[in-house]
């Protein structure tokens, strides 16, 4: 079985590894943290960085760095993996959903305004399976508005989005610049890995600094063992971070090695009737961070279908994302308030969760897998 993944270690990382076990730093204390911290921090464009223990927890840990307060409420797409919502929910939040784009599969930034209220707090932009979210448009709301911008980048490590598109004048920059606090994930499916593992963004020095009590029990630096809020334990180890410092030595290399397996299969499953394939909008530079496909009913296919039928053939694939809005956890007493609030109606999300999965395409998949995938997906259409 051809799998939906596979990791590549080609930077060292057992070297970085044998050093944080033979000096003894293996902790979250360890200095491979810190420098794993400045040198992501610089690579993507910002001043601080906090490492914790999973993307999870960064979204996490970011709802209670701008406070979030029971009953504040956090524009999201429904189109993405429970994280985010479960990072609001934490703190009494109420996650407010947007439907769709039908190409990009991104929030759709025209349907954002009109779920602001006086309730919301913050945007939390997800650049889904690498192609960056329409930026200049949700960068206007937020500062119209009023409101936080929670980046969420976990699947766009090195995308990139062109200003000038709208308003803002740049040649490009890198996903993970735009938000007051942005989140990545390092699992093993991501740009870069450490196994586990995510980080925190931010220019601000209030975050910051809310950021690293909050991943670390909230403990203060004046007192010891004294707390005056509830946090939970979810630093990073030295071990994880020196994976991550080695992988940096190469992250423009892996980059291109994603962008050039989306690339080809963009090239061998083109003009497919009835097979819709990731774009790359005049604004965006894709990663394909995982290679979505989505069925036109007219191929008689849903992806739980089309996923057994490649299974056959030896290709595995994941199914998309199950809509936020969906989710049976709401029906929950304790969640009420979010069935409530989400009660329209989500029509491209609804669609492309039946209708769409995605491709082995990850760093350590081979050109050969990706051809067979390929001409594979091409045969059981024409049949």
């Amino acid at each position: 079985m051809i799998p939906v993944n596979r990791p590549l270690l080609i930077s060292g990382e057992g070297k970085y590894l044998a050093e944080a076990i033979k000096t003894g730093w293996i902790s979250s204390e360890g200095p491979f943290v810190k420098e794993f911290e400045n040198k992501f921090a610089a690579y993507v464009g910002k001043k601080y960085g906090t490492a914790v223990s999973s993307g999870t927890a960064a979204l996490e840990v970011a709802m209670g760095a701008i406070e979030l307060k029971a009953g504040d409420e956090v524009i999201m797409p429904t189109f993405t993996i429970m994280s985010c919502a479960v990072a609001v929910v934490a703190y009494g939040g109420i996650p407010v959903f947007v439907d769709s784009e039908p190409d990009t599969w991104n929030m759709d930034v025209s349907q954002i305004e009109k779920k602001v209220t006086k309730r919301t707090k913050a945007i939390m932009v997800v650049h889904i399976y690498g192609h960056p979210c329409d930026m200049d448009a949700i960068i206007q709301i937020a500062k119209r508005k009023g409101l936080i911008v929670i980046e969420d980048t976990a699947e766009a490590i090195g995308a990139e989005y062109k200003g000038g598109y709208r308003t803002v004048p740049f040649k490009g920059k890198k996903c993970g610049t735009f938000g007051d606090i942005s989140c990545f994930s390092f699992y093993p499916n991501k740009t870069i890995t450490t196994g586990e593992g995510g980080m925190l963004l931010t220019n601000n020095k209030k975050f910051k600094e809310r950021a690293d009590r909050l991943r670390d029990l909230g403990f203060i630096q004046e007192k010891r063992y004294y707390h005056e809020e509830i946090a939970r334990n979810y630093r990073m180890t030295n071990i994880q971070a020196a994976l991550g410092v080695a992988q940096m030595k190469n992250i423009k290399k892996l980059i291109k090695i994603k962008r050039g397996y989306g690339k080809l299969y963009n090239k061998l499953l083109a003009n497919i009737p009835g097979l819709q394939l990731p774009v790359e909008k005049p604004y965006a530079k894709n990663i394909y961070w995982m290679y979505g496909i989505v069925l036109d009913k007219s191929t008689g296919f849903n992806n739980e279908t089309f996923a057994k039928k490649l299974a056959l053939q030896g290709i595995g694939t994941r199914p998309f994302f199950y809509p936020l809005h969906h989710q049976p956890v709401w029906r929950k007493s304790e969640y009420r308030a979010v069935k409530e609030r989400n009660k329209d109606s989500f029509p491209v999300a609804d669609k492309i969760a039946k209708q769409g999965l995605y491709l082995p395409s990850g760093l350590g998949n081979t050109e050969e897998e990706i051809r067979y995938i390929s001409a594979t997906i091409r045969k059981l259409l024409k049949s």
